[in-house]
């Protein structure tokens, strides 16, 4: 765009203005004739020899004057060891020009090495350097005009001349000896409400600060037509902010795309999409909210216990059981924010219809995969929303039942795979942090099925790549291909006469067990690797679901 220009195309020229012409005047011609009668009739014959290469463009446009093309031809500069290519330009300032450097569309890389800039680089038809050992010669055989023609990215042409270019040889560093006279129109008249000044930041009605558009070429020392003070860019023109599709008058600031702006009482709205400015005059803040600003931005903002956009905000339950004494009846999914949890809020699976228990474990078919790393367990997997296999996560499993004041029991719901449906209740149930390895606290067992969990109470929690288990013989999340508060009570024996579903084999004849349930073993496994509970009164369960709300319920 116009605010931001930069030199695109550049070509130099080199032009012979000294025009070696070999003649005599008359009165010399007729003073040698007498002088060689004088010598008895002795004659002398002076002969003027091409080369055989023309020394540079303008030798080839004098042989034919008549032409205008420009092209590719050869040349050989007096002295230089070999001729060489050069491109010439004939159509224009009477012909005759040599090309010596051409930028047009940054095909090549000019940041080159002392050695590329002396024999040259590129392709003539395109972007080149012809070189300084070749330039050196040129510029020393005669006197050489130079001329830079250049286009601004605004499409202004742009030219200067200089009527004694010559540059020295390698031993000097092509050092610049003289470059003559200046003649040109490099004086920039910049549109309507610009001025010519240092390139920066260009200022925009799609970014009014000017600091996300920035142009990199067009940082520093360059000087170009810039707006005026005051002035944004739009479509390439300069124009006042109020021109600006998304000005907003009473703030006297441009909004830049999905940008929203508040007034001082959160009474309004505006918001900038697609270059036109929207305002909802009937903008408010919840009655649980309040209109403030926070990190610089003007806004309604939901009090502590609510969450939602400040226009509307609800509040935020600590677990299931709070929804539940809400008068929430529905079961499925709920958002809830621990008291304690450092990040966001997060939906868990509510069963109201028992009175507000809190999922934390579901088995009810085969799709997800168990056998999950420490990471995919701390953090959770699965899915809450659609009613599939989940676990909810350690780290969330251990803000919910360590909450100032309150206290949990645990229940977990089984159906065994004759279709009979049993549950086992605990009056307590708490996880330690990470640093514990989420160690397990539990007791109070009832219900009509047998304890499942005593015998890990005090239990660090173990995956197949997390070993927590104390066992010396084997690492039982491996063995039970689970992941569980595993206890060591029997892994060190070997059973050789059991063969019950809930043992795994470590070697031939030899069996073992690491714990009474395994919850969050393989649906369908094999023995020691399914989903049991309490031994083999009942292996491969076909649904289990574990769950906590409040001792005090």
């Amino acid at each position: 765009m116009m605010g931001s220009l930069s030199l695109l195309p550049v070509q130099l020229y080199l032009f012979c203005a000294l025009a070696i012409v070999f003649s005599s005047s008359r009165s010399h011609a007729q003073q040698g004739a007498s002088g060689i009668e004088e010598d008895n009739n002795q004659r002398s014959y002076f002969f003027y020899q091409r080369p055989e290469y023309p020394r540079d463009c303008k030798d080839i446009h004098s042989e034919c004057s008549s032409s205008n093309s420009s092209g590719v031809f050869v040349i050989k500069p007096d002295g230089y060891p070999e001729p060489f290519e050069v491109y010439c330009r004939n159509d224009f300032q009477l012909g005759g020009w040599t090309v010596i450097q051409r930028r047009i569309n940054s095909s090549f890389d000019f940041n080159r090495d002392w050695q590329e800039y002396k024999n040259g680089f590129g392709f003539l038809s395109t972007e080149f350097w012809l070189g300084n050992e070749k330039l050196s010669y040129m510029t020393n055989q005669a006197k050489y005009e130079l001329r830079i023609d250049i286009e601004l990215s605004n499409g202004t042409s742009l030219f200067a001349t200089y009527d004694a270019f010559r540059i020295s040889d390698e031993w000097s560093q092509y050092r610049l000896v003289s470059v003559g006279n200046f003649l040109g129109n490099t004086d920039i008249s910049c549109p309507p409400n610009m001025i010519f000044g240092n390139c920066s930041c260009q200022p925009s009605c799609d970014d009014p600060t000017g600091l996300n558009n920035c142009n990199d070429d067009c940082i520093g020392s360059v000087e170009t037509c810039v707006c005026s003070s005051g002035f944004l860019m739009k479509d390439g023109k300069c124009v006042l902010p109020s021109e600006c599709g998304c000005f907003l008058t009473q703030a006297n600031a441009v909004l830049v795309a999905g940008e929203t702006h508040v007034n001082e009482d959160c009474s309004e709205k505006c918001t900038c999409e697609d270059g036109e400015l929207s305002c909802n005059s009937n903008y408010g803040c919840d009655s649980n909210a309040v209109c403030g600003v926070q990190d610089g931005v003007r806004d309604c903002y939901c009090n502590a216990g609510y969450e939602g956009d400040g226009e509307t905000c609800t509040v935020i339950y600590t677990d299931c059981y709070d929804a539940y004494q809400d008068r929430k009846r529905q079961n499925g999914v709920y958002t809830i924010l621990p008291t304690g949890w450092p990040r966001g809020p997060f939906n868990v699976s509510c069963d109201m219809t028992g009175g507000g228990w809190t999922i934390f474990q579901r088995r009810i078919d085969g799709v997800t995969n168990f056998y999950r790393n420490w990471i995919e367990y701390q953090h959770g997997f699965g899915s809450v929303e659609d009613g599939n296999d989940f676990w909810l996560g350690n780290e969330q499993l251990h803000y919910l039942t360590n909450q100032p004041e309150k206290s949990y029991k645990l229940r977990v719901d089984i159906v065994d795979s004759g279709g009979t449906s049993r549950y086992s209740e605990y009056t307590t149930f708490e996880t330690g942090d990470n640093s514990t390895k989420y160690r397990l606290s539990v007791g109070g067992h009832s219900g009509n099925s047998y304890d499942g969990m005593s015998y890990s109470n005090g239990k660090s929690f173990s995956t197949h790549d997390e070993d927590n288990d104390a066992c010396s013989y084997h690492h039982c999340a491996t063995g039970h291909r689970g992941a569980w508060w595993y206890t060591n009570t029997w892994c060190n024996a070997c059973y050789t006469s059991y063969r019950y579903c809930y043992y795994f084999e470590t070697r031939s004849s030899c069996n073992n067990i690491c714990t009474l349930s395994n919850l969050n073993g393989n649906y369908n496994g094999g023995n020691g690797q399914n989903i049991n509970w309490y031994d083999y009164y009942y292996c491969n369960l076909r649904s289990a679901e574990m769950k906590i709300r409040p001792s005090s319920v």
